[in-house]
């Protein structure tokens, strides 16, 4: 694939430029080796498979129609990801019920492990509604941020771009989130381990 460094056109010799450059992505190739990844990014934020594949759908034809706005500043998956982080916005924003799902500890029964004693199980439950309650408890700066890093595995680089913020920022709020996250759940008695 072609490493573009594009520039916002001013002219109609940069809009030239700009369109030779988006002609020369292989948008196909773009879709394969991102859509997974893509789709599943999408679908932690918005919990529905049929709207997650919608939007990554959407994502790529935005991405193949505003080439241009595409200004090399960060790798094209950076902004691609961008472009899907603004529909998913867009998305929930039209219907505010469609930003949570809650679900009781029921939802878990399903998920039993075979070789885990029902005291198992019940601590697990336990844990893992501790440890969702402690991050939903975290400033929302905080909490989109080790989302972000910590769960979907994003650099800080590509976060920050997300975010529109600096690098240095990311890194601040992330290891701030992190040492809240750990005292509280210290304070909890929950183990830690790293």
């Amino acid at each position: 694939m072609t490493v573009l460094c594009l520039q916002e056109p001013t002219s109609e010799t940069d809009l030239a430029s700009a369109a030779e450059a988006a002609a020369d992505i292989d948008f196909r190739d773009l879709v394969r080796r991102h859509h997974k990844s893509l789709y599943a990014f999408i679908l932690r934020r918005i919990g529905n498979a049929s709207d997650a594949e919608e939007l990554a759908q959407q994502t790529f034809v935005a991405a193949a129609t505003s080439i241009a706005s595409f200004r090399g500043e960060s790798a094209l998956s950076t902004w691609l990801y961008g472009v899907a982080m603004n529909l998913v916005r867009n998305h929930l924003s039209r219907e505010p019920a469609r930003r949570y799902r809650f679900e009781d500890a029921s939802a878990l029964d399903d998920l039993d492990c075979p070789a885990a004693t029902p005291q198992a199980q019940l601590e697990s439950k336990q844990l893992v509604a501790t440890i969702e309650n402690e991050l939903k408890a975290l400033p929302s700066d905080m909490r989109e941020v080790l989302t972000l890093v910590g769960l979907n595995e994003l650099s800080y680089e590509e976060a920050a771009v997300l975010l529109s913020v600096p690098v240095g920022t990311v890194r601040s709020r992330v290891s701030r989130a992190r040492d809240l996250l750990r005292r509280r759940l210290m304070t909890k008695n929950v183990a830690i381990h790293q």
